[in-house]
Order: C-alpha cells, then structure tokens, then sequence
C-alpha cells in the first residue's frame, strides 16, 4: 500500500499522530471513519497524487496507529475540536498552512469541526457519509434508533468495552477481497488493540455530549461553513433512505454547498475509489 508514499509520526501536544503522505501539489487531507485506519485511503491516495496532489492521511487520535490521552470524565480528550487541533498542527508540521480537506463517517464530524474551528485553513471540504451530529440527533426516531443504535450502545460506559473485547474479530467484521489485504491486516490489528476500542468509543460518547454542544453552540453564534463544500454519500448505504437530500440538510450549514450520491456500499474509499476520486479532483481544482 501506499507506494511512493512516506509515514511518520507527529507530536502535536496532547497526542501522537500517525501520518501517511505524498505526492506533489496542492495539499489534501483525508479523515476516515469508523472503525478504519488511515489505510482505507490506499486506493485513493495514489489516485490523487497522480492527478497532481499533495495527499495526506492521518490515523485520528486514538485510531490505528495514533495515540491521544487518557479517555476523560466528560469526553473532551476525543471531542471532535481535540482531534482537529491535532489535525491542524499535523498539516503545519508538514508545511501546509491551507489545504483541501475531505472526510468520511466520523471524520465527516471531525472536518466539520475543523472547518468551523479553523476556516482561514481550509480551501475547500468534501463530507461524505455524514451529516452534522446534531442534524442526526434532531432525526432520531425508531428507524433510527434501530439501525444506528450502535451509537446509542457505544455511549454506554464500560458494557461496549466489555462486549467488543471479549471477541473483537466478530464484532468488526470486514472483507480482505473487498477491503485489500494490507487495509484489512492493518484495520483488524487495531481493532484488537483494547486502548483502540476504548478512544473509538470515546469518540461516539464526545459526538452525544460535548460534540453536540458544541454544534449547538456554531448554530446559536450563526457560524457556518464558508468555503465551497461538497456532499457526497454511498447510494447502498442509509443516508438518503433516513434523510432524503443530504445537500438540503447541509444548506443549512454551508453557503456554498452541492453533491451527489456515488454508486457504493459505506466505505466509499474501498469500493468505488475511481468515481470518488473523479469528484474529488474535480472539485479541488474548481477554483485552480
């Protein structure tokens, strides 16, 4: 994976950031999901480089390879504004003061945040699969609750650290002919990490509490996002089926907002790389 790439680890303070990059030209950071590593991005990565992109993929704090501090009373440590602090720091140490950014599942959360937080950083920010935590909340109903209650269980304190522990391999379930066999070796090694499971957890008990003051609190002071947004979603997953537009939710959020759904299961970034990669390039070089 990852060939012409380079790896190394960033210290932004509070936590130990493990990063991939490469390429050359505009910068762009890549976040991802639940419960992926950095290494969900290796058929994308070298997509873009080969377009003419500088790319970077970081394992946020607590997943994969990356090492924050010790979980807190009330979540902070793994707020969304924690993991884009390290964010940021990551991008300055590699030498990019502004950059493209794009973000799936959790890290769709985590580059709302960013966006929000750091504006004068951000060029231009792709959500996929993703929508702003309080919108999910505003929606919930037993359709919801049913097919998302993971997050309601992962809220839970210790039960879900108890339950997945005892047999990780069941729990996280993944495909290495879908996935790619070093994605999926390297996913499955974090998952059965303990102090892994324990920060992925901690992330969805930060989106339930401090996250969604958090939001509340953008929405209160009428921050939005400024820079041109891109939405897009996996038409086989349940975004759509949930919600209806994801671009008419986000218009409430962005003052420059357009998308489309891609032809996908969840994981985008695995499944259809070549049509993901086609929209990204496209919009971050809109304005070249």
């Amino acid at each position: 994976m990852f060939e012409h790439f380079e790896a190394t680890t960033v210290g932004t303070g509070e936590a130990d950031i493990f990063v991939r990059y490469g390429g050359d030209g505009p910068p762009v950071l890549l976040l991802h999901g639940h419960p992926r590593t950095s290494a969900t991005w290796h058929r994308v990565a070298p997509l873009l480089a080969e377009r003419g992109f500088t790319v970077v993929c970081p394992d946020l704090r607590g997943y994969g390879r990356s090492r924050g501090p010790a979980p807190t009373a009330d979540h902070t440590a793994h707020s969304k504004r924690a993991v884009a602090g390290d964010l940021v720091r990551v991008m300055e140490a590699l030498g990019h003061a502004r950059f493209h950014l794009a973000g799936h599942d959790r890290g769709a959360a985590v580059a709302l945040r960013l966006t929000l937080d750091r504006p004068e950083a951000v060029r231009r920010a792709v959500f996929l699969d993703g929508l702003p935590i309080t919108e999910h909340l505003a929606r919930v109903d037993a359709t919801f609750a049913t097919q998302w209650w993971h997050w309601f269980f992962f809220a839970q304190p210790d039960i879900p650290e108890r339950v997945i522990n005892a047999d990780p391999d069941r729990w996280y379930r993944g495909d290495p002919s879908t996935m790619g066999r070093e994605n999926h070796d390297e996913w499955r090694a974090a998952t059965r990490n303990p102090d892994v499971v324990r920060a992925m957890l901690e992330d969805y008990r930060a989106g339930l509490t401090v996250d969604a003051r958090h939001e509340e609190a953008d929405r209160a002071a009428g921050r939005r996002v400024r820079c041109p947004a891109l939405i897009l979603w996996s038409l086989r997953d349940d975004l759509e089926e949930l919600y209806g537009d994801p671009v008419a939710i986000w218009r409430d959020w962005a003052d420059d907002v357009r998308g489309h759904g891609i032809d996908s299961g969840h994981h985008i970034a695995e499944e259809a790389p070549e049509a993901l990669v086609a929209d990204l390039a496209a919009f971050f070089t809109a304005d070249a």
